[in-house]
């Protein structure tokens, strides 16, 4: 068993504890407001039993998980010891340089730390440190304990060690780390949703569909591949020959489309009302939140199906 330390305790900073409490590793979790991580254990108290019907607590109980996860009232008892420490404070670089100037003095020098940010680069936070070496980004699918994918994104000056080092400790708990080779903004996740949803956007600003079925389209269209396999074994699939019969069928309908994708629609203008509008129709407000616990069951039972279908039919 490995400490590891989660330094911010919110909706990211408790998943990575659950997750790595899974994998047999000690959580210590601090966060700077007080009760916040007495508050996310709490949390993490009453979801545990959801995971485990679902066979998602790797063969350990409820109480053997939680027993791995601990609060702890400061910032060096967070990390003394720790061989990972997971930083999930707010998006803003100031305080990711002042949070990561405190890691680097205070946590052992062959400890890795990782920041979850979704959206800066690891550069912006960490070229002034003396150990920028062993900084990166780790940046999770919410929530990790349901979505293996985790981003590996080094800065232009992280030893190579380091990253190889984070993606066999996410590997070895049970994540599909993506390993960048450089940083790049929105990293590869956010670039890959941003394309799509750039096009749902310009779908429903230009009345071509509405905004359910664009969410069919995906549902109950690409996601059920996209659910076990990705764009590029799709594709190497979808045509006799593999991937490069695939190009010389169909590039065409693509080249003609991508002259008709080159602006963007203004997400924050009229075609917010109109999805707004549409949304709620079909989602009270009021309702969101019973939703939103619906997703992460349906989650959980994706994440059991996949494990399971896994183990049967293959990887």
């Amino acid at each position: 068993m490995a400490k590891v330390a989660i330094v911010g305790s919110g909706f990211i900073g408790r998943a990575w504890a659950i997750s790595f409490a899974r994998a047999g590793h000690e959580a210590a979790l601090w966060d700077a407001a007080p009760g916040a991580a007495d508050a996310a254990l709490a949390y993490i108290e009453d979801l545990l039993p959801d995971l485990a019907a679902h066979d998602l607590l790797g063969g350990a109980t409820p109480a053997e998980i939680r027993a791995r996860m601990r609060p702890v009232a400061t910032l060096p008892e967070a990390v003394e010891g720790a061989v990972h420490v997971q930083e999930n404070t707010p998006e803003r670089v100031e305080l990711k340089q002042a949070v990561f100037a405190e890691l680097d003095r205070l946590a052992a020098p062959e400890a890795v730390l990782a920041s979850s940010t979704s959206a800066i680069l690891p550069s912006r936070f960490t070229e002034g440190l003396a150990g920028r070496g062993r900084c990166l980004v780790a940046h999770p699918i919410n929530p990790p304990y349901l979505i293996p994918a985790a981003e590996v994104v080094p800065a232009p000056w992280t030893d190579p060690a380091a990253v190889t080092r984070t993606a066999d400790f996410l590997r070895a708990a049970g994540h599909r780390p993506i390993v960048m080779k450089r940083e790049l903004d929105g990293f590869v996740m956010n670039r890959l949703q941003g394309a799509l949803l750039e096009e749902a956007f310009r779908l429903v600003a230009e009345g071509y569909a509405s905004v359910e079925d664009v969410d069919a389209g995906i549902s109950d269209g690409l996601a059920l591949r996209w659910s076990f396999m990705g764009p590029f074994e799709t594709i190497d699939l979808n045509a006799p020959g593999g991937v490069r019969d695939y190009v010389e069928r169909y590039e065409s309908i693509y080249s003609s489309i991508f002259p008709t994708v080159q602006w963007r629609a203004d997400w924050s203008g009229d075609v917010l009302d109109v999805i707004e509008r549409e949304r709620r129709e079909r989602l009270p407000a009021e309702q969101l939140r019973e939703r939103q616990a619906w997703r992460d069951r349906r989650l959980m039972a994706l994440a059991a199906h996949k494990a399971r279908a896994a183990r049967e039919i293959g990887d």
